[in-house]
């Protein structure tokens, strides 16, 4: 079998198959196709597809910035949780419950026969 070309990265990872019932070794291929990412997992034991994706390409881990790097440093205090104050509920319309006492349900006439 010949090597994908640049554009398309193959990774292997061992993970659970629906189809084997097992644990086996799941083929992750990503295609780029300019601004997005189509992505492929198979399982190399049955050879299905579990999955097929197209989405926008995933931040590699080089170019994601660490959040504590990120953060700047702030003195060590303990933080105490805010709570949030209490909101108190909102009063329904009174002109809404007016007309639901007003409108009384309406019953279907019984029907008559000939006899």
């Amino acid at each position: 079998m010949t090597k994908p070309g640049a554009q398309v990265t193959v990774t292997t990872e061992v993970g659970y198959c629906p189809f084997c019932r097992r644990s086996r070794t799941l083929r992750r291929e990503e295609r780029h196709l300019g601004g997005l990412v189509r992505t492929n997992i198979d399982c190399e034991s049955c050879h299905r597809t579990l999955s097929s994706t197209m989405g926008v390409p995933q931040p590699k881990a080089e170019e994601a910035v660490p959040e504590e790097a990120a953060a700047p440093a702030a003195p060590a205090e303990p933080e105490v949780p805010k709570q949030a104050p209490k909101r108190a509920p909102k009063p329904k319309p009174a002109a809404r419950a007016a007309a639901r006492k007003a409108a009384p349900r309406k019953t279907a006439a019984a029907k008559k026969t000939r006899s």
